[in-house]
């Protein structure tokens, strides 16, 4: 009986958990479902952090939404060919690239959590919601180190969720780490022409 009490209370965040690992299944399998799965997650989870004031993740959501529609574009279309996107690595300049956006957009959100909202955890959240929306975009461009990028997004995201006592949220994130090694893995396997080979013979 408590526990059903406390699935009803809580439940757009226990549905913000279950479309998110839906939407970590099909981004492993690179299904067109990541997308339209992942817009869901993202309008749950938008609720979810308004109510418990961690406002950039919240403020994140919106661009998962939008980014959702562009990668599911992207992996249709997003090929210089015009064919469907593939997996590749990123580069040493694409990298330069990320990882200077990624600084410019931790420093505007770190000030303006420290400003102008009541957030407990202003550089924590902000870290986060930086490396989210650079890896987001990565995963939306088929880079394969987006899983990488992720691990280190779970880990603080974790800590994070704990402090909220976010529980379902925490075991969500906790999953994402396992399975972001599992679909790093998987997708390197697109990367070896000597294992797919093996595969078609």
């Amino acid at each position: 009986m408590i526990v059903y009490r406390w699935l009803i209370d809580h439940y757009i965040e226990v549905c913000g958990a279950l479309t998110g690992f839906l939407y970590i299944g099909f981004s492993i399998r690179q299904h067109f479902l990541t997308w339209p799965v992942g817009l869901m997650n993202a309008l749950f989870y938008i609720a979810v952090f308004f109510t418990s004031r961690i406002y950039a993740d919240m403020t994140l959501q919106f661009y998962y939404v939008a980014i959702s529609i562009y990668g599911w574009w992207s992996w249709y279309h997003g090929s210089t060919a015009g064919s469907s996107l593939k997996v590749t690595q990123t580069d040493r300049s694409l990298w330069l690239k990320i990882t200077v956006s990624a600084i410019i957009i931790f420093a505007v959100i770190a000030y303006m959590l420290l400003h102008y909202t009541d957030s407990q955890v202003p550089y924590w959240d902000a870290l986060a919601t930086a490396l989210s929306i650079v890896a987001t975009w990565m995963l939306a461009r088929k880079k394969i180190e987006h899983w990488l990028v992720w691990v280190v997004v779970d880990a603080i995201s974790m800590g994070l969720f704990i402090f909220k006592e976010l529980y379902p949220t925490t075991l969500l994130f906790f999953v994402y780490t396992v399975l972001a090694v599992y679909g790093y893995a998987e997708w390197k396997k697109e990367l070896m022409p000597e294992a797919n080979e093996g595969r078609l013979g």
